[in-house]
Parts: structure tokens; sequence; C-alpha cells
């Protein structure tokens, strides 16, 4: 199953999002990112936040939607905030849609240590968000169970 997580800037909440997935994924589960309009670089405290968490920054990049042309995603979840009134992307493929809102952590001002805190509770609320997915039933949901516990999922 291949998940697809999309911000506006593709820099921080989605990058966070793909690196912790595919950290915690089990086999036959992946997941990339992407942003509407991607700034072309991801956050360096996302990288320090990932990397000082144990997982992984190999081959994370700032991308459009091209990212996922060849090979599109069974899944999109997007994680603007929506008390932010951010525009969130939109995917116009067949994949089963979620909202998944997150504050962004970069937009926290303050000392080192506030914004450190951010992207970690960022960071851990995301996890709990992909502890819930990963013990779903996946073969005994259809597609409307499936929505449905996608759904749920963003509201944790």
């Amino acid at each position: 199953m291949r998940v697809l997580f999309m911000c506006t800037a593709n820099s921080c909440r989605s990058i966070l999002s793909e690196a912790l997935f595919n950290h915690m994924a089990p086999v036959g589960f992946e997941a990339i990112s992407s942003g509407s309009f991607p700034k072309g670089q991801v956050l360096p405290r996302s990288l320090v936040t990932l990397q000082q968490a144990g997982i992984s920054t190999e081959g994370l990049s700032s991308k459009g939607n091209d990212a996922f042309e060849d090979n599109p995603p069974d899944i999109v979840v997007t994680v603007c905030d929506k008390a932010a009134s951010e525009a969130c992307p939109v995917y116009f493929g067949p994949a089963l849609k979620a909202q998944w809102g997150l504050e962004d952590p970069s937009d926290v001002t303050g000392d080192e240590a506030s914004i450190d805190a951010a992207f970690g509770a960022t960071l851990a609320h995301i996890e709990k968000r992909f502890q819930a997915f990963f013990a779903l039933p996946f073969n005994a949901l259809d597609r409307d169970q499936l929505k449905r516990e996608l759904e749920r999922i963003g509201t944790l």
C-alpha cells in the first residue's frame, strides 16, 4: 500500500510523515510526500528532528506531485491544519483521501527549546496516528470502512 502525505510546501509536516511512516511501516507499505507549492528544500529542523529520533532522512526532498506520477498512491493524506485556514493541496486521482490536520511547527517562534519542543510534539502526534493506522485490519476492511477509519485516525 502506497500512501502520499501532502501539504503546501512539502518541507516539514509531510516530510516528517513520510520519514516516520517508512520507519514504522511493515513490509508492503510505503510513503511518499509532495506539496502543491514545494519549497524546494526540506527545513533543516525537520531533518534534525528525524535524526534525533533515529529516523533515516536519506532521500527526503521537497517535491511536487510529479514525484508519484508513474506510481500513484492508494491513499492520500493531507496534513495541513484546517484551523489555520491553509489551502490544502488537492489530489484528483482515485486514491482514498483523508485530512489529518497538524499544526505547523515551523510557525512556532521563541527560543530554540520551544521550537524543538514543537517539532518533537508534531512527530509524536504523527506517531500516535501511525500506530492506529498500522493496527487496522486492512484485509477485513472494504473501501468505505477504510475511509471511515482514516477519518477517525485524523481526529486522534
